[in-house]
């Protein structure tokens, strides 16, 4: 056993340090990126950077997205591929080492003159046979085939593991986005309740205006016409609530249900410049960009897999093992044989297989460095899309705030002038309707401002930090907050 692998194992060191790996080593591509936004924003740092429990200060909101991380479905699935693919990445990986299986058998032979037993002759003394081995293969893996399909295996893996970032950070965007469109409805469910009673209030004063002769018969009409319209719009805006908890709950990984609330729709906090980082920045950031570029580095190692399969495949052989026909002295040295061999298998002819094999590869190889490119360039088109729609948003917000202020007096006058008889109620049903009007679109626009604030945070890859990386965030922060030793207690 021991000259067996004073044998094997030189031979296999000195066969593995001259090998080499054929194809071509990967390099990233060259990028042409933007020297900066088109539109206005910090570069010293990116809005990515900090984690979602930082930028989304609504408390019931980051309950949620720790829900929706723990238990959404397509978050789950994700975790699942990525162990599959940890698991084949090391199942590849095991082909660069040798095999070593173990064998034990026993049995009878009854041998004849001939060896064996010829039809109607007598066979001669039973024997019994017992056999202990150990046999080793190793594929010497002279040319790189093995490690280069560990390396396209390892990508794989990793490409993966930037999947699942990309879906949390997907999920907790929606997560984000469909809480702000529930405080919207909220709000706005909360404008047309208070809108209709006031339609009420108004309609009660009409009537008892037309009762007293002092107004007509259409005006009486023409306010309860506005309290139905406003009733409408309640159950409207109810339906589109019940709606929208059930798709947050189905984020959630949960069951249609109740969603809890924490600040209503204007307390909600954004800022006024959003630091938007260098763009260089962002191709080291997006997961869906290093998904990409794994991809990529997969399909430039199997090029030197698919060239490989041109070159001998050498492997190694051999076995030690005891044949005896006393179990008892089977471990004796008499009864002891051992055997190696090498084998080379080198392609012949294969009418071109193995060529159309490395244009195959070559194609995939294009085919993933074009997609990279691609994610890429729509990843700058999203950022700069973000940041316009954020910038325009926060305008159209505070239009609109002027505009509702703006409402609430043409209200106020139009009334004085209705009650004195200068104008007619058709004046005031007008102001009324632009004044509420204008409160849901007020309403609106703040919840585009804040979707927009989630849709630029995910554009420039952030929200895929985890329970792990929340938890030292916070063990950061109690050390910060921790009151300094004084002298005696440090020499304590």
């Amino acid at each position: 056993m021991k000259r067996f692998i004073r044998f094997c194992l030189p031979l296999a060191a000195v066969m593995t340090l001259s090998a080499c790996a054929v194809g071509p080593d990967y390099k990233r591509p060259e990028i042409e990126e933007p020297e900066k936004w088109s539109v206005s924003a910090k570069e010293s740092q990116s809005l990515a950077d900090l984690p979602w429990w930082d930028v989304f200060k609504d408390q019931k909101l980051a309950d949620l997205i720790k829900v929706a991380i723990d238990e959404n479905k397509d978050i789950r699935i994700a975790s699942e591929r990525v162990e599959e693919a940890r698991a084949q990445f090391g199942f590849t990986k095991a082909d660069l080492f040798p095999k070593v299986d173990a064998r034990a058998s026993a049995g009878t032979s009854e041998p004849t003159d001939y060896g064996y037993a010829l039809p109607g002759e007598a066979m001669g003394d039973k024997s019994d046979i017992y056999s202990l081995s150990a046999n080793l293969s190793w594929e010497i893996d002279m040319f790189g085939r093995l490690r280069r399909a560990t390396e396209a295996q390892k990508a794989v893996f990793l490409s993966t593991e930037e999947a699942k970032k990309a879906i949390m950070i997907s999920v907790v965007s929606s997560v984000a986005s469909a809480y702000f469109e529930l405080r919207d409805i909220d709000n706005r469910l909360e404008v047309a309740k208070r809108t209709l009673e006031s339609r009420q209030s108004s309609s009660k004063l009409i009537k008892t205006r037309f009762e007293g002769g002092v107004a007509a018969k259409i005006d009486y009409y023409q306010a309860e016409a506005e309290v139905y319209r406003t009733k409408s719009i309640i159950s409207d805006l109810e339906k589109q609530m019940r709606i929208k908890e059930n798709e947050l709950s189905f984020l959630l990984g949960k069951n249609p249900r109740p969603i809890m609330r924490g600040k209503i729709l204007k307390d909600q906090q954004v800022v006024p410049q959003i630091p938007a980082g260098i763009p260089s920045a962002l191709i080291e950031r997006r997961p869906d960009i290093l998904q990409s570029e794994q991809e990529l580095v997969a399909s430039n190692a199997k090029i030197g897999e698919s060239k490989a399969m041109l070159f001998p495949r050498i492997s190694l052989t051999g076995g030690y093992g005891y044949v005896s026909s006393d179990l008892g002295e089977l471990t004796e040295s008499p009864s002891s044989n051992w055997n190696i061999a090498g084998n080379l298998v080198q392609p012949i002819f294969e009418a071109g297989k193995n060529l159309r094999r490395i244009e195959v590869s070559e194609a995939q190889q294009r085919q993933a460095l074009l997609k990279y490119q691609k994610t890429i360039q729509q990843a700058f088109r999203e950022v700069e899309d973000s940041l316009v729609s954020y910038q325009k948003t926060g305008e159209r917000q505070q239009a609109q705030t002027g505009n509702v202020t703006s409402n609430r007096e043409v209200l106020k006058l139009a009334e004085s002038r209705y009650i004195g008889g200068v104008s007619s109620y058709l004046e005031v049903l007008d102001a009324q309707r632009s004044l509420f009007n204008s409160e849901l679109d007020e309403s609106q626009s703040v919840r585009d401002h804040l979707v927009s604030l989630v849709t630029l945070y995910k554009s420039l890859g952030g929200g895929w930090q985890t329970k792990a990386d929340e938890k030292r965030a916070e063990e950061t922060k109690a050390v910060e907050k921790a009151p300094a030793a004084t002298e005696a207690q440090v020499k304590k």
